[in-house]
């Protein structure tokens, strides 16, 4: 089974990412004037035509990675390549090779629906018949050659950021990065996206999924990397994560005692407990075993005389990888 930790890795003799990695970092760094690391040494490889979520709170450095590879921030250490371009030294090149989705709306507001990809394609050097053609074929993948001629101010938000995909795929990069494509959207519009991702995985695009999302990272990534504090803390794939847990059930309690009476009391008095964790009022166990746990529990509880408010079982996820690896939980 691959390590759940990934090790930092030695910087490639020749200074050239290696052969099966179309996005590569090593050492890469951006430290602010007042100090602060934003990114701290991250190395990262990104296979050809995988999903490849970067997962974190806000403020984990996941936008200031992404700002890196895309050329807009520029690194303090380090080297980032896309596509074996390496982003600093040949950023106009690199752009040639990347797509892009921000989390705020960028298309142009005074033109049609169309009128945005076309324009896009001919920033890109494509000539007007060959954009109008490319523009007509994104519009039919992401569902809104219907409304091609329509002004973009009266699209939903579920809608627009379908467009937003359809732009930044219409040059037709190595590499599309999606930074929070789904926040604030509703659930049907979540799955559309999600739909869309899919599709674009299947046809070999490779993408890079930043988010603070765990179930979003859980259902549509190949690979999940989880970041903090500009750190790596974790790097495979979800169900590998999930399975370091070693834990069959979690389960948070809520009672009316402070968390470090509860959490004392709960890992002596349930059997197969693997990790105890305070988060907020709750406390977080890990089991290990089918033992009968929420009889345990509520036993444990009572014979102390102690009230119990509330008790949520559920399998490992995500949440609990970075809960174990950080102490703390990852919406913040």
């Amino acid at each position: 089974m691959p390590s759940l930790l990934q090790r930092r890795t030695a910087p490639s003799s020749e200074g050239s990412p290696p052969a099966d990695a179309i996005v590569h970092t090593e050492g890469l760094s951006k430290i602010y004037p007042d100090g602060t690391a934003a990114v701290d040494a991250l190395d990262l490889s990104v296979r050809r035509g995988e999903v490849f979520a970067l997962l974190g709170p806000n403020g984990a450095g996941k936008s200031t990675t992404v700002g890196m590879l895309t050329t807009g921030v520029v690194p303090t250490v380090g080297r980032a390549w896309v596509a074996g371009i390496d982003v600093a030294d040949r950023p106009a090149d690199a752009r040639r090779n990347i797509g892009v989705v921000p989390q705020r709306n960028t298309l142009d507001r005074s033109l049609t629906v169309r009128e945005n990809l076309v324009f896009h394609g001919r920033f890109f050097g494509m000539r007007t018949a060959n954009a109008g053609r490319e523009a007509d074929i994104r519009l039919e993948q992401v569902a809104l050659a219907h409304v091609a001629g329509k002004p973009v101010d009266g699209l939903s938000g579920g809608m627009t950021h379908r467009l937003m995909i359809a732009r930044s795929i219409l040059h037709r990069p190595q590499v599309l990065f999606l930074d929070e494509p789904t926040t604030g959207l509703d659930p049907q519009s979540r799955l559309a996206l999600h739909e869309i991702v899919r599709g674009l995985r299947a046809a070999g695009q490779t993408i890079v999924l930043i988010t603070h999302d765990m179930q979003e990272a859980d259902q549509l990534a190949d690979r999940v990397a989880i970041i903090d504090h500009g750190h790596l803390l974790a790097l495979n794939t979800p169900e590998t994560l999930k399975r370091s847990v070693d834990a069959d059930t979690v389960v948070a309690v809520t009672a009316d005692t402070g968390p470090p009476v509860l959490a004392a009391l709960l890992s002596k008095q349930v059997p197969g407990v693997r990790d105890v964790h305070i988060l907020n009022d709750s406390v977080l166990l890990t089991v290990h075993g089918d033992q009968a746990v929420l009889p345990a529990i509520a036993a444990a509880v009572a014979d102390a005389g102690i009230g119990l408010r509330d008790v949520r079982v559920e399998e490992p996820s995500l949440e609990t990888v970075f809960i174990r690896l950080t102490g703390k939980e990852l919406r913040d």
